[in-house]
């Protein structure tokens, strides 16, 4: 044990606002050991919040482009990603959903289109991270969401003043030094205790998810990617999680639920209302002139969701030139019914077969877990009543 004491050296770098709330002062970052900090700060004041945000949002895309070689993003709230994603390109119909249809659009902006568009709502407010300098397109894409900040590691001349213009001139910025060494070691103070345990080094890659257990096995280089994406994102996501993914892109995340299969249910939820803004009901939604983009996300979900009260409706329908007619309960089913392809990743194994079940009902194709349960061989065979592909990649991702 002798070896694993350490003298820990901090140096106050920054006083922050406050900590997690308004009322946790003082609040200070610190290098540590006399090393230099992960990011630069060039335009900003960071909170607490911020920079756990972007020290994590920065991890999952250093080792997206670690792992497939291709630009990535990522979406954080509240130290989970919303979204993540790399750049494929994007079908008619995300273009439409996501409101770039006919625009010039670099890798990296994709990317990020991708990666917020998991779950917009979320979305809002969140601390961006890239894995490539920004350009123009992708700064001028941030520029009409509301967003807190992003990391990455560099910028362009023009993507650095459209950014630093953000939020009245109060937008973060921060440059990740890609040099960085994080140290072996991790070390955390709570309620008077300290915690050590090595930093979680594992890098999920396409060759990590080994052979299939299931009766099918062929795995496109879409569904390995995918898996990978969905594995990675776990890796930074509050445990429980579960993840759900498509054309490169998370398309459901379901964090620290108590139970996995709420994960399921929930991360699935949000595949249901990704998947149900490119219904043609949804992307022919009428809008006043002058309702503002996030709004018209928002009235979009709820217009999938349909449960109003009379009071919320009388001011969603007061957005529209006309009236929307329903979106009905035999409208979703049918169209959620031609949804697959999708890949289903936990970050740790499924205790029983009703997550597979469940899962089912969101066009899953694929899964990727770490495997080790007793009930692996009924997990094994539920995939199989559904003609699912899974893998057992063997690494369990819990994040707390």
């Amino acid at each position: 044990m002798d070896n694993l004491r350490q003298t820990r050296q901090y140096k106050q770098e920054i006083i922050l606002k406050y900590g997690c709330n308004p009322h946790q002062k003082p609040a200070t970052l610190s290098s540590l050991n006399g090393n230099t900090l992960p990011f630069d700060i060039l335009n900003g004041q960071p909170g607490y919040i911020n920079l756990l945000d972007a020290a994590n949002a920065w991890q999952l895309v250093y080792e997206l482009k670690q792992s497939l070689n291709m630009p990535a993003a990522s979406s954080f709230k509240h130290v989970s990603p919303a979204g993540a994603a790399v750049a494929v390109p994007l079908t008619p119909e995300e273009s439409i959903a996501y409101e770039v249809y006919g625009k010039e659009l670099t890798p990296l902006a994709v990317a990020y289109l991708r990666a917020r568009n998991a779950d917009p709502l979320s979305s809002f407010g969140d601390f961006a991270a890239v894995s490539e300098v920004v350009d123009e397109t992708t700064a001028s894409v941030l520029k009409n969401v509301v967003s807190d900040g992003i990391v990455a590691p560099g910028y362009n001349e023009k993507a650095l003043e459209i950014l630093k213009r953000k939020k009245k001139g109060n937008f973060i910025i921060l440059k990740a030094n890609v040099d960085f060494k994080a140290p072996e070691l991790e070390f955390r103070e709570v309620y008077g205790m300290g915690f050590m345990q090595k930093r979680n080094a594992e890098l999920i890659t396409v060759d990590k998810l080994g052979t299939a257990v299931t009766k099918k096995t062929e795995l496109s280089d879409c569904a390995k990617r995918d898996l990978v994406i969905g594995s990675i994102t776990l890796k930074y996501t509050q445990s429980n999680s579960v993840g759900y993914v498509k054309n490169g892109q998370m398309i459901g995340v379901g964090a620290g639920q108590q139970s996995r299969v709420d994960c399921v249910k929930l991360a699935g939820k949000k595949v249901c209302i990704w998947a149900l803004r490119q219904h043609p009901k949804v992307m022919d939604l009428k809008f006043k002139k002058g309702i503002k983009k996030q709004e018209r996300i928002n009235a979009r979900v709820r217009y999938i969701e349909g449960d109003f009260t009379p009071f919320e409706r009388k001011d969603w329908e007061q957005k529209f030139d006309s009236i929307p007619s329903p979106l009905t309960a035999q409208e979703k089913e049918q169209f959620m019914n031609e949804l697959t392809g999708v890949s289903l990743t936990s970050d740790a194994f499924f205790p029983f077969r009703d997550n597979i079940d469940h899962a089912s009902k969101y066009g899953v194709s694929y899964v990727a877990q770490p495997g080790g349960s007793r009930m692996d061989d009924i997990v094994t065979a539920a995939c199989d009543d559904y003609n699912m592909i899974q893998c057992h990649h063997g690494v369990r991702l819990f994040h707390h």
